[in-house]
């Protein structure tokens, strides 16, 4: 059964720090490109970061470059989205989706909040 859980969301101070991570299950992690997105209420679902199988390209939006970071371990089936300098337009559901070719998962979200 494939399973993608993340973990690490929470309520946050403007400035602030989270890390979230996400857990993978019932199929092969490190050949799966793992991508972070999140969705605002009343907004559309959108990426924030990707990371391929084997961890060597990264790629961030605007939007959170110098503040956001992806990385995963492969070992742990796990990605990671290190979030820094948080701000209130950060507050959102942050989900997980692994592709590969045709095959795409989604975890069910961790809720951030940012607010003072």
């Amino acid at each position: 059964q494939v399973q993608l859980v993340e973990s690490g969301g929470g309520l946050e101070e403007p400035g602030g720090s989270l890390r979230l991570s996400c857990v993978a299950s019932g199929f092969t992690f490190s050949i799966f490109d793992m991508s972070w997105y999140r969705q605002a209420p009343g907004r559309e679902r959108e990426l924030v970061a990707h990371i391929a199988g084997n961890g060597g390209r990264t790629n961030v939006v605007d939007s959170v470059k110098g503040r956001f970071t992806i990385s995963r371990d492969n070992a742990k089936n796990t990605v990671y989205l290190q979030m820094n300098s948080l701000k209130p337009e950060d507050t959102a559901v942050y989900y997980c989706k692994a592709v590969y070719f045709r095959a795409s998962y989604w975890g069910q979200g961790t809720q951030v909040t940012v607010s003072s």
